[in-house]
């Protein structure tokens, strides 16, 4: 008798129909993602293809990087809207935006200016390099504001990844964890793949974002997700319909 070892799933595969993606980059010339309306377009078709129904596009707000006010972001999205429509994209797409939490994005949550993923929800992130000084504070000021803070991408940041423990308090501290899909295919690297099965394992994420920027994310999609167990992953998949558009 053979015995033959199924094989893992293709990404793409597993973002069922009628998928909300909540982290993307698809507004033109506004941050490091999509840099003409062409790739917004050809972005926004292939995550079509995968299975999403809804967007909500989350341009960088990072001071002195790309400084994108909230008037800037929902004008080019009502502009991307209308020529979406004219190429016969007629899906719901809403701009949010991608904070970086550092001292301008405290004086925006404390005058009320943020575009939220979905009523108070908003989604923030730290440098890559390492967590602002005052995180804590940062977090519990935002959150007396009456915001909850989604955190993008944990399993990016390489200097929580000797100190999983940080991950708990971050989680203790009130944020909400947002895995980037691409990380369970490989895309950044072994280390962040496995941080991130180590996150899903415990249950410590609730939603994900593709984080698309470019035709090399969209092409990551086809590749075999590296889990060894695939329902935390779908689950988290599954409460992105938390976000659907009333």
């Amino acid at each position: 008798m053979f015995f033959f070892s199924k094989n893992k799933s293709v990404l793409k595969d597993l973002i069922p129909d009628g998928h909300i993606d909540i982290h993307s980059h698809l507004l033109p010339g506004i941050d490091d993602g999509a840099r003409t309306f062409e790739d917004s377009l050809r972005l926004t078709q292939a995550l079509q293809g995968f299975g999403v129904t809804e967007i909500i596009t989350t341009p960088h707000i990072i001071q002195h990087v790309w400084d994108n006010t909230h008037e800037q972001i929902v004008s080019n999205k009502n502009e991307t809207v209308l020529e979406l429509e004219k190429n016969n994209i007629k899906l719901p797409f809403k701009a949010a935006a991608e904070y970086l939490m550092d001292d301008q994005f405290v004086q925006l949550f404390q005058s009320n200016d943020l575009l939220t993923l979905k009523g108070n929800y908003v989604l923030v992130e730290m440098s890559y390099i390492n967590a602002p000084i005052q995180l804590y504070s940062i977090l519990f000021d935002l959150q007396v504001a009456g915001y909850i803070p989604v955190l993008a991408h944990p399993e990016r940041y390489l200097f929580y990844h000797n100190n999983f423990n940080e991950y708990v308090k971050l989680k203790r501290a009130g944020c909400l964890f947002q895995l980037n899909l691409l990380a369970v295919v490989g895309y950044y690297g072994e280390s962040i793949t496995k941080i991130a099965e180590q996150l899903l394992t415990k249950g410590m994420y609730t939603y994900v974002g593709s984080d698309v920027h470019h035709d090399k994310h969209i092409a990551a999609f086809e590749q075999k997700v590296k889990l060894k167990d695939l329902v935390p992953l779908k689950e988290i998949i599954a409460n992105n319909q938390f976000f659907k558009l009333e």
